[in-house]
């Protein structure tokens, strides 16, 4: 499949798909800079990608004992939803 995205890039969806690897630098280089070639072209990815990513830091600031333990396994189901 990455052969394909070579020949035609990374599209937006993909971004969306692959931004949690991308931050998490779980990409391999190839895939990496096709998805930086994407950003440097695509105004709205980059946002997307500087939003996940402050609020990650965001989410990550927070002390432990501050998270509801409820609210945080329902964001954690959404997320596993939303990967399917």
């Amino acid at each position: 499949m990455w052969s394909r995205r070579a020949r035609r890039g990374i599209a937006c969806q993909e971004i969306v798909e692959l931004v949690t690897a991308y931050l998490d630098d779980a990409l391999p280089a190839a895939d990496r800079a096709l998805f930086e070639a994407h950003l440097a072209r695509c105004d709205e990815c980059t946002a997307h990608v500087a939003q996940f990513a402050h609020t990650l830091n965001a989410l990550g600031a927070l002390p432990a004992e501050e998270l509801d333990p409820a609210a945080l396994a329902a964001l954690l189901a959404a997320f596993r939803d939303y990967a399917r």
